[in-house]
Formats: structure tokens, C-alpha cells, sequence
């Protein structure tokens, strides 16, 4: 403490009462643990003060943005230092010559979104709780809606400026549109959740704002005749921007939420699919091939949503999907996996079996256009000895079927604490050990963010 009050105010040291036990846990909760010391920097040379002199003690440190993670990446298990990045929160420059946004940390997504589409541009990724930082969606390789198009964040980064747990500051990467200049350790930084370095500032791309953009409400009879028409739309070269598949369930979850009525559709299942271009005209084509396609493969009816009030109704009810879950039981925990685009109804399947053999509640949705589904099991006042032994059980089937059918254990929120034994077994000894080596590399004395994602 006498260290920090040397080059800090007081008000930005918590220890003890004075940390809201918000910071014991992420958006998840099922990882509780609260840090010693609540740090909130506002440059990258506190960030380094305070990393060289825990390095030289071995104390740990985490890094915290704006805690909605969902896998405890941002708890301080092992107590110690917690970095809040939230102060770190400027837009620092938007360079329109090479079209990249120069941002701390803590800006948070809905603000650097709005920033630069006023400024009649767009940052593609877009995760849906808006309310997270750039810092954490970095640390994530936050991905969302538009990926099918646009890809995830780490396709956006052009350079990263962090600090060493040593407190040294380097830049890696540039402005540039290609580089082959050796290993790129920029790409490592994306994805690693604080393990590596702590990120204090972010070069990013950003791309000219499409002027035009519809999406279009499509109901078909069941899961499996909507999610098996995804393929064919991604190959037919309509490029939708974004595909999500919807279910009646979870649909009637947000109604009850939002205290709003959705569209009326027909059927079990509807996809919503949204195009975005620079030509009305085009864009038109690309949506009636599109629909025309999607009535072959079994669709009731396309519905365009292009007044306001559909397209509020659709997309609150869509972004409400999350709290919707949370708010109608008693507690949750999540299973966000991606499997291949032509294997989803394959997965949905088995959560269907699964729901109805363990006698849990278990709702989801997701991104039918890259195959990344959010599964939520729901505990709903179960006792908590058999809630944890279901849980146990529910995870182990599903992260088996995904790596079964070719996929992968995260899709896009990370390993952080909860998934390192799926992520060990999904990997393998050897992968396992590469990403130790490579953490060694960075942290040799393994004070950042310790017992998350390989260690």
C-alpha cells in the first residue's frame, strides 16, 4: 500500500470493505474470489509501476474491464492485484487516411461504436453486451452477430500496446494493411485474457458505414428445416451480414421479460437474417434471392423487417435473449460452444435429449451463420447437490458432442477458469503444453492472471 500511495491517489486503491464484491465475480457468478487490492490506473506507466513490482514479489495480478465475462477470465482467483481498466477509457485518435481508430482499454464497444459511425464509419465486431470494454473483447477475441461477414476482433486489430509483467511498454504491430515480419505477437496478445501482458492501448480497423441495411424474419416448421437452409444461404453469395436462429422458447422468455410482444410467426424456429450494402438496389437482389431460397427449403413466409417498430421489437427481443434466461430461473450457468455450420441441428439435438434425460431446463440460441451456440443450463430451484451434479454431467455430454462433431469449446467467450479442463481435453497434452511454453515465454514467474486458460 505504501508502494501504490507513492504514484496513485487514494481514491483509486481499494482494499478490503471498500471493494464491492461486485468484483469477486464476472457476469457468470459461479466463480467467487475477491482480489486484496483494486487498482485503477490511468496510463500505461502506473500499469507498469504496478507490474514490475509485482513481478519482483510474485504477486498476482488480473486485469478487469467491465466484468461481463461468462467463464471467470476476470476473477481474482488467486487474490492479489486487481487492474481496472475502466479509467482508461479515451478515444485517443481517428486516423480517416488509413481508416484505423486508436483507442485505451476501457473504452467501452457502444461507445467506440457510436464514435465512429458518427463519424460515418463502422467497427465491425459486436458482441452482444455492448457494455463490455475493447480491453476485454481484445483479451477474448470477441466475435458476435456480424462474424459470418466480418469476421471477429482479432481481424480488426492492426497493433496493441501492452505491458510486460516485467513493466516494459511495446507496441506490436502498425498501421499497415499486410505484414510477413516475423512471428506475430500481436495475435498471441488477442485471445490470451490477460495471461500474457496486460493491454493498455489498441489500434484498430475500421470500415466505411454501409448506408444501406434490412433484415429479414424468416419462421420455418422446425429447428432442423431452419438451421439445415444456413449452408445454402452462406454458399448461394447473398452474404448476409448476420444469421441468427431464434427459438419459439427462448422467443417466449424475452416476451415475458420485456413485457413486449414479438412478431407473430408460424413454427418452431425462425432465422434472422440481416444484409447490409452501399446500393439499394443490390441489396434487394441479394434479399430476394435469399428469400426465394429460403421458401424452397421449407420457410412459411419472409417477413421484411424495415419499419421501425418491427425492427425494435425483433432486435430488443434479440439482445434480450441473455437476461431473459437469467431472469426466469434461479440460477444459470452456460455452455457456449461452435460446432460446424452443417452440424448444429446435430448438437441441438443432443441438448434436446440431454434437457429431457437430466430433467434440466436448458433454452438456447445463437449465430446459426458460424455455428456458435449459446446454451444455458437453468437451474430453477433445483437443490444444490443435484443442480451441481446435472451441471457436471450436462457439461461433460455437450463439450464431448461438440469436439465429436468438430468443434471447439469456446466460440467466443473465452476459457478463463471454467473451461481449462474441456479446453485441456479438447486440445490434447502437446497443444497443452505449447501454449504453457508460450505463456512461460511472457510470464516467467506466472503472476498474470494465474490458473485461467493453460494454467
Amino acid at each position: 500500500m505504501e508502494y501504490l500511495r507513492s504514484f496513485l491517489p487514494e481514491n483509486r486503491i481499494l482494499v478490503g470493505a471498500n471493494i464491492s464484491p461486485d468484483y469477486a465475480r464476472d457476469e457468470l457468478g459461479a466463480v467467487e474470489s475477491a482480489p486484496d487490492v483494486l487498482v485503477r490506473p490511468q496510463s500505461a506507466e502506473e500499469v507498469s509501476k504496478i507490474l514490475s513490482y509485482a513481478n519482483e514479489r510474485l504477486l498476482p495480478v488480473v486485469t478487469r474491464g467491465a466484468g461481463t465475462g461468462l467463464v471467470g477470465g476476470a476473477v481474482a482467483v488467486s487474490g492479489g492485484f486487481m487492474l481496472e481498466t475502466t479509467l482508461m477509457n479515451r478515444i485517443v485518435e481517428l486516423d480517416e487516411r488509413n481508416m484505423a481508430v486508436t483507442v485505451e482499454p476501457g473504452v467501452l464497444l457502444m461507445d467506440l461504436s457510436k464514435y465512429v459511425q458518427d463519424r460515418g464509419y463502422m467497427y465491425p465486431p459486436d458482441p452482444g453486451e455492448t457494455s463490455a470494454t475493447i480491453g476485454g473483447n481484445i483479451s477474448t477475441n470477441a466475435g458476435g452477430m456480424r462474424a459470418v461477414k466480418y469476421g471477429v476482433t482479432r481481424d480488426y486489430v492492426l497493433s496493441l500496446t501492452a505491458v510486460l509483467p516485467t513493466g516494459e511498454i511495446e507496441t506490436f504491430g502498425s498501421k499497415v494493411v499486410k505484414n510477413s515480419s516475423g512471428y506475430s505477437i500481436k495475435d498471441l496478445l488477442i485471445g490470451s485474457e490477460g495471461t500474457l501482458a496486460v493491454i493498455v492501448g489498441a489500434t484498430l480497423r475500421v470500415i466505411p458505414l454501409p448506408s444501406e441495411i434490412v433484415s429479414l424474419l424468416v419462421p420455418f416448421p422446425t429447428f432442423r428445416a431452419a438451421v439445415s437452409t444456413v449452408p445454402e444461404l452462406i454458399r448461394s453469395g447473398t452474404d448476409p451480414t448476420a444469421v441468427e436462429f431464434l427459438t419459439r422458447e427462448v422467443i417466449s422468455l424475452a416476451e415475458d421479460y420485456l413485457g413486449k410482444r414479438f412478431p407473430r410467426i408460424e413454427g418452431d424456429t425462425a432465422l434472422l437474417l440481416t444484409y447490409d450494402g452501399f446500393s439499394a438496389q443490390e441489396l434487394r437482389e441479394r434479399m430476394d434471392k435469399a428469400s426465394e431460397l429460403c421458401i424452397e427449403k421449407g420457410a412459411y413466409d419472409v417477413f421484411i423487417v424495415d419499419t421501425e417498430e418491427r425492427r425494435a421489437a425483433v432486435w430488443t427481443a434479440r439482445g434480450a435473449f441473455l437476461e431473459a434466461i437469467k431472469s426466469s430461473t434461479t440460477q444459470f450457468d452456460e455452455c457456449d460452444v461452435v460446432v460446424p455450420r452443417s452440424k448444429v441441428a446435430d448438437f441441438t439435438e443432443c441438448v434436446n435429449e440431454l434437457s429431457g434425460r437430466i430433467g434440466l431446463r436448458i433454452p438456447y440460441f445463437g449465430h446459426a451463420g458460424d455455428g456458435n451456440l449459446h446454451v444455458y443450463f437453468c437451474r430453477d430451484g433445483l437443490e444444490e447437490t443435484l443442480w451441481e451434479k446435472k451441471l457436471q454431467e450436462g457439461f461433460d455430454v455437450l463439450y464431448t458432442k461438440a469436439v465429436e462433431l468438430g468443434g471447439m469449446v469456446s466460440g467466443e467467450h473465452g476459457i478463463g477458469f471454467a473451461k481449462r479442463d474441456y479446453l485441456a481435453q479438447r486440445l490434447g497434452p502437446n497443444q497443452m503444453e505449447l501454449m504453457r511454453r508460450i505463456k512461460k515465454a511472457f510470464d516467467p514467474n506466472g503472476i498474470l492472471n494465474p490458473q485461467k486458460v493453460c494454467t
